[in-house]
């Protein structure tokens, strides 16, 4: 009976082996292509540049060469404006800036308590970012030596003891810190007019919700009610918001967060006495968790989104201001610019890029699934002065010197902004055989599958496909396989164009490992790794047939990879 039904099998087998031309063939079996279906005739909703915010602890690297070169390229990305926000503006300090630390030295005291302003480090930093067509994203913060009332220790030495030093405290003063804000406000209007001023944002403090804040939330809502009408009463029309509160969790970061809406919307306000705050958008930091895992960094994307998606839904539960824009004051992987550790490595090379690509077409999934309105998501880094090449820093670059010059370095996450700064117009509908459900991202992560997904938008004579293949675990895997099929194209042929980041494609730290990881490149070494930073074409341009408006692309996508195809007529 046992050998009747083998060979039954074996047949059945062969049968369908036959039958579906090779598909299934004892035991072999061959994997159908993931199917990514646009759709260029269905448009969805603008396409709004949510990624094109960036930031940092250290101003003052800002107006270093590096941090000018940088800006440069971040004006660059697009024609959407690029926001910059930057931690220790009003710091005490001569301008000296280490991992996790800047100051500008604005406000000090003479002997009899008198006020004593002093602008010239802050002109440097917002000189640079006007002369690099970046926006500010003001963060007004952290309190001067002269006004906290804890003032010592001052300077933390990070990453020894704690970073919560003096400049963490509120004000011993409020008329004082409202009088500092006030003059600060009236010189930048008067420094950058009102065509530059009246485009920024403003905002009060960072993550008050822990010990950036060293005082309670009734405090910190004080703190916002002073700062905002210092703020208003130079410029009417500026845009303030807040609280800028830690990724948001179930407990104390979610209770912070209704108490500040609740405030801005019915509470007392301490500088006018009357009812509520103004709140121009509301911004929280959603971060991931990695950790190494049997030697291998594993991602916990899954994190990130559940923090994003709660507060969300906070927003979304007040009326007053459920359409109010959102802006992810930081949405990273994990916590720590500065920080460095294996866990960390996957900076240095595409994991970090494509997390990105992943969480940011997920922030905009879940802000419509919970019908709030995400106007923009930070990505905390920038770059770090005087530090070892590819040392796994979060930044977008990294560099040194060789014989007195200063070059800099573009990482792969830079190059998949690059390719979401080339998309504009509107989304198109998009649909994946490949893509992970978001649910099942925002429960699970992306542990067992890889979400192979994609985005579109569709302008005047082109259409953008941004695609990528992701999984927490940064592990060998095979490629995917990818069909392409684009319809409603309203022209018979079309120019393809690819671009691509990958473990081999606009992948500096790949070309900086091939020469040996050198800590000290020379020059030659250096050109030669600013050209690997840049994006890179797949192949040339070509031209693509289309019938009945219809174009197919085959393509092969990385595990930790995002490509862009430009169909263009």
């Amino acid at each position: 009976m046992f050998l009747r039904r083998f060979f039954f099998a074996l047949l059945l087998a062969a049968f369908i082996c036959i039958v579906w031309s090779g598909s299934v063939c004892l035991g072999q079996v061959k994997i159908a292509p993931i199917v990514v279906d646009v759709d260029a005739g269905h448009r969805t909703g603008p396409y709004e540049a949510v990624w094109s915010y960036f930031g940092a602890d250290e101003p003052n690297y800002s107006y270093a060469a590096n941090g000018r070169h940088l800006m440069g390229e971040l004006s660059q990305l697009s024609t959407a404006p690029v926001y910059l926000r930057l931690h220790n503006l009003l710091t005490t300090g001569d301008g000296s800036s280490s991992l996790k630390w800047g100051s500008t030295n604005v406000y000090r005291e003479d002997a009899q308590g008198k006020p004593i302003y002093d602008w010239t480090i802050t002109d440097k930093i917002f000189d640079a970012m006007r002369d690099n067509r970046i926006t500010p994203l003001v963060e007004v913060g952290f309190m001067p030596e002269a006004l906290s009332v804890h003032p010592k220790p001052y300077r933390h030495t990070f990453p020894d003891g704690s970073v919560y030093t003096g400049w963490s405290y509120p004000p011993k003063d409020y008329e004082k810190w409202a009088a500092l804000v006030t003059a600060w406000t009236r010189h930048l209007h008067e420094r950058y007019g009102d065509a530059a001023v009246n485009t920024w944002l403003w905002e009060v403090w960072n993550e008050p919700d822990i010990e950036y804040w060293h005082g309670s939330p009734v405090e910190y809502d004080r703190l916002y009610d002073v700062t905002a009408n210092a703020i208003k009463k130079v410029l009417p029309a500026a845009k303030v918001g807040g609280p800028e509160a830690t990724g948001i969790s179930a407990g104390k970061s979610e209770d912070f967060l209704r108490q500040f809406l609740e405030h801005c919307a019915s509470g007392t306000n301490a500088a006018t006495g009357g009812v509520g705050a103004p709140l121009a958008f509301i911004s929280f930091h959603p971060k991931g968790s990695p950790k190494t895992v049997d030697g291998h960094v594993r991602m916990d994307i899954g994190h990130q989104l559940r923090a994003m998606e709660l507060g969300m839904r906070v927003v979304a539960s007040f009326p007053e201001w459920k359409k109010t824009p959102i802006i992810l004051g930081e949405s990273d992987p994990e916590g720590c610019a500065a920080c460095k550790g294996a866990q960390n490595g996957y900076r240095n090379g595409p994991l970090y890029g494509v997390s990105v690509a992943e969480a940011t077409a997920l922030a905009g999934e879940l802000a419509k699934r919970n019908g709030v309105n995400l106007q923009g998501a930070v990505t905390w880094a920038f770059e770090f002065e005087n530090q070892p090449i590819f040392a796994g820093f979060r930044e977008l670059a990294t560099g040194g010197m060789s014989n007195g010059v200063d070059y800099l370095v573009d990482k792969p996450v830079l190059n998949v902004f690059r390719m979401m700064g080339m998309m504009g117009g509107d989304y198109v509908s998009v649909t994946s055989t490949g893509a992970l459900p978001v649910e099942e991202v925002v429960k699970d992560s992306v542990r067992v599958a890889a979400d192979v997904n994609a985005v579109a938008t569709r302008s005047l004579h082109r259409v953008d496909i941004l695609l990528w293949n992701y999984h927490d675990d940064d592990v060998a895997a095979e490629p995917a396989k990818v069909q392409l099929a684009v319809k409603n194209i309203p022209i018979r042929g079309v120019r393809v164009q690819r671009f691509l980041m990958d473990g081999q494609h606009s992948n500096a730290y790949a070309a900086w490992q091939k020469i040996g990881s050198p800590q000290q490149p020379t020059t030659e070494q250096f050109l030669e790794l600013q050209r690997a930073g840049r994006l890179e074409t797949v192949g040339p341009a070509a031209a693509l047939a289309t019938k009945n408006g219809r174009a197919m692309v085959d393509l092969t996508l990385e595990r930790q990879a995002v490509m862009l195809v430009r169909l263009s007529w």
